[in-house]
C-alpha cells in the first residue's frame, strides 16, 4: 500500500451530520500545515465517479467551521455498490493524482470505503459522522450532540404547551437502527415512556406506565425505527385506553441541520487532524474516534461490523426517573 502521501481526497457521504464543515476544516488546514494537497470530492461517492474533485486550500474553507449540512455536498450512490463504478471512481482518482481518501460518513460509508481500499490498494482514513452515534470505536460521533440538543430544545417547547393542556405527546426522534438519540433526549426531557429499536415495549407496559403516571401531562419518546405499530395508531391507542387526549410529533429532519454546538466543533476539528495525521504515519484502514476524551483508532471492518449497543446504566436511569 502506498505510503509516500501527497494528495488526499476528503468526502461525506450519507446523511449529513452537524459538524461536517468542521471537519473538512481541519483536513484542509492540516494538509496544509503538513504540506499535503487537499482534494475536495463534491456528493460523495456519486462524485468520485463522475470526477466533481477540485483542490481545496485553506481560503476555501474559512467561515465554515459554524455552518450545518456539509460544504461538499453528499449523495448516496447505487452504481459505487458495483465493480463497475467502483471502477469509474478509481480512475478518476487517478485523473487528479490522489493517493489516500477521508471519508466522512456513518456505517454505509465506511463500508463502501473498505471495499474500495480493498480492492484498489488505496489508504483510508475514516471519520465518524453521523447523529446516530452507532459506531464501535468511538464514544460519540459528529453530530450527535448537536442533533440530541436540537431534540431537547423541541422537547422541552412541547412540554410547555403538554403542560398547559394536560396532554399526553408521543414524540417521534430519528433512528431507524439506534435508539441512542431517543434514550439521551428522553432522559435529558424526562420523558415518561422510551421506545426504541433494540427494546421490544409492550402496549400494555405503556398504558400501565402512564395510568400510574401522577403527572398532569407525559412525554412518550419513539425512535423512528422502534418494534411495534406506527406512531399514529400507538397514539390512538394508548390514548383510548389511558382516557387522555394524544397528540403526536414527529421532528423529522430538524435534526441534521442547525449550528453545530461547541462539542461537535471541537470533536470534528481534533477528527480531521487527526486524519490526516494518520496518514502521514501510515495508520490507514482505519477509523479515528475518541474513547474517554482520547485518540483512538479501530479498524474498519471492527467499526462498521460491531456496532455501538445502548448504555445499560443509561437506559435503568432513564426508566427510574420516568416514575
Amino acid at each position: 500500500m502506498k505510503t509516500n502521501i501527497n494528495r488526499i481526497g476528503v468526502f461525506t457521504s450519507g446523511g449529513d451530520a452537524p459538524g461536517m464543515n468542521a471537519a473538512i476544516r481541519a483536513v484542509v488546514r492540516a494538509g496544509e500545515y503538513y504540506q499535503k494537497e487537499v482534494y475536495g470530492i463534491y456528493r460523495g461517492y456519486h462524485g468520485m465517479i463522475n470526477g466533481n474533485i477540485e483542490r481545496l486550500e485553506a481560503r476555501d474553507v474559512s467561515n465554515i467551521i459554524q455552518r450545518g449540512g456539509t460544504i461538499l455536498k453528499t449523495a448516496r450512490s447505487e452504481e459505487f455498490r458495483t465493480p463497475e463504478g467502483r471502477q469509474k471512481a478509481y480512475e478518476q482518482l487517478k485523473k487528479f493524482e490522489i493517493d489516500a481518501l477521508i471519508a466522512i460518513g456513518g456505517n454505509g460509508t465506511m463500508n463502501g470505503a473498505t471495499i474500495f481500499g480493498e480492492e484498489y490498494n488505496i489508504p483510508v482514513i475514516a471519520i465518524p459522522g453521523t447523529i446516530d452515534n452507532d459506531l464501535k470505536g468511538s464514544d460519540v460521533t459528529i453530530g450527535y450532540d448537536t442533533a440530541t440538543n436540537t431534540a431537547v430544545d423541541a422537547l422541552d417547547k412541547i412540554r410547555d404547551t403538554a403542560s398547559s393542556h394536560n396532554r399526553l405527546f408521543f414524540v417521534e426522534v430519528m433512528g431507524r437502527h439506534s435508539g441512542l438519540i431517543a434514550v439521551r433526549s428522553g432522559l435529558a426531557a424526562g420523558a415518561e415512556v422510551i421506545l426504541i429499536p433494540e427494546d421490544e415495549t409492550p402496549v400494555e407496559s405503556i398504558v400501565e406506565t402512564l395510568k400510574n403516571s401522577n403527572k398532569n401531562f407525559n412525554l412518550v419518546i419513539v425512535a423512528e425505527g422502534h418494534k411495534g405499530m406506527d406512531i399514529f395508531e400507538l397514539a390512538k391507542v394508548v390514548g383510548e385506553q389511558t382516557k387522555l387526549e394524544s397528540k403526536v410529533t414527529i421532528l423529522g429532519h430538524i435534526q441534521r441541520g442547525g449550528t453545530p454546538t461547541v462539542f461537535d466543533r471541537v470533536l470534528a476539528s481534533r477528527l480531521g487532524i487527526a486524519a490526516v495525521e494518520c496518514l502521514i504515519e501510515g495508520k490507514v484502514d482505519c477509523m479515528v474516534g475518541m474513547r474517554y476524551n482520547e485518540l483512538h483508532t479501530t479498524p474498519l471492518n471492527i467499526a462498521i461490523r460491531e456496532g455501538k449497543t445502548i448504555n445499560q446504566d443509561v437506559w435503568r436511569i432513564s426508566k427510574i426517573l420516568s416514575t
